[in-house]
């Protein structure tokens, strides 16, 4: 678990680098906000075609080799996105880094595969911190390479060496937690019970309308790391540096939330109880924006989302994977993060659009919606164990 903490870790510090510079950097070369939105969603596309085949070969391969492919793959984009020179070459690079971005339900089938159901919580919690820590880390360190000159080159080019380390890092010291053993009994299921669809998979372990919270709850959290840096920008004339430091204060608090606080609050109340309380205070935090006029609440808005919108990730990777047989757990959780890709196709359309068609306040306002919708199965699950 360490191992596969710091391996999260230091590739997550490399992806959340690129984050307050993309909406900087597209515009120099002749992007519009739905062009940026666009780059958001050309590589959420990609991750939510192919997320759960990733998930699926790591059943059948092993978790580590499918992690070391994605991190060296992921070198190789933000590499590309150094040297990009056309707003073409950008996305070229968005859209490989997102064919690979299988690591994370990939690390989240390996947090189930090494805890148990009691534990399922804090440690997708751990996980959880990781990308949090990552998210400190990676946009303060993004946006004070980048500067008040805006240079892209040296932040993409560091974070292209933060995911090949992560691979090394993988390759000697991180050990299989789906070992041969679990691939013979894998391959044994499956000629017994033959191929089973995904549509099929989720009828039968009854997590349908589970699956569905993964896609809401990534619309939210794509809604508001794409509007933040372009309201800050327009109403305040924040830059990389200013947004990448409000990530990374929020990225600490991720970290507390996750590695503590979340599993405390769990094994306490309950998992839905602790999803329901963290999705009314994004709801919150999205009816915040949608008034807000004030630079202090406008960034109360966004930690806000972003708290409650990160409570509710360990919880539910913990029901996913308990409702999960064991045999289809990779397949599972990669399914999941193919539906948090989707939920960042949607998210950011539906931003960019209402933003073009109306402003932030409606498209703030619109999160109000998609939160409610997330906020409508842990209700009708608490509603059925009273």
């Amino acid at each position: 678990m360490p191992i596969l903490f710091f391996t999260v870790l230091i590739d997550l510090i490399g992806f959340g680098m690129v984050i307050p510079i993309l909406p900087f950097m597209a515009p120099q070369f002749g992007a519009s906000q739905f062009d940026i939105a666009m780059l958001i969603v050309a590589y959420s596309v990609c991750a939510g075609l192919v997320g759960g085949w990733w998930g699926k070969l790591s059943d059948r391969l092993g978790r580590k080799p499918v992690i070391i492919f994605c991190l060296l793959v992921t070198a190789l984009s933000y590499a590309l996105l150094a040297f990009a020179t056309t707003l073409v070459a950008v996305y070229v690079a968005r859209v490989i880094a997102g064919s690979v971005a299988g690591i994370y339900g990939v690390a989240s089938a390996m947090v189930a595969d090494l805890s148990t159901p009691e534990q399922r919580a804090k440690s997708m919690g751990l996980i959880g911190s990781a990308f949090g820590l990552g998210m400190v880390g990676g946009p303060f360190l993004g946006g004070v390479l980048a500067g008040d000159e805006i240079n892209f080159f040296l932040p993409s080019m560091v974070a292209a060496s933060l995911s090949v380390l992560a691979a090394l890092l993988a390759l000697f010291k991180l050990p299989e937690s789906h070992g041969r053993d679990q691939r013979r009994a894998h391959r044994a299921w499956h000629l017994e019970t033959g191929k089973v669809s995904s549509i099929r998979l989720l009828k039968q372990t009854h997590n349908l309308w589970l699956i569905a919270e993964f896609l809401l709850h990534s619309m939210v959290v794509s809604t508001v790391t794409y509007l933040f840096p372009l309201w800050m920008g327009e109403t305040w004339q924040w830059g990389p540096t200013e947004v990448g430091i409000v990530f990374g204060i929020q990225g600490l608090l991720m970290a507390v939330l996750q590695a503590r606080l979340v599993g405390v609050l769990s094994r306490r109340y309950g998992e839905l109880w602790v999803l329901t309380g963290a999705i009314v205070l994004l709801i919150l935090g999205f009816v915040l924006a949608s008034l807000a006029q004030q630079e202090h609440w406008m960034i109360l808005s966004f930690f806000l989302c972003i708290t409650g919108a990160s409570s509710c990730s360990p919880v539910l990777n913990s029901l996913l994977s308990k409702r999960t047989p064991l045999e289809y757990r990779g397949r599972m959780m990669g399914n999941a993060s193919a539906m948090g890709a989707w939920g960042r196709v949607c998210g950011p359309l539906l931003a960019g659009t209402l933003l073009t068609l109306s402003g932030f306040s409606l498209a703030w306002a619109a999160g109000i919606l998609v939160g409610l919708l997330f906020l409508s199965w842990p209700l009708y699950e608490r509603k059925g164990q009273l």
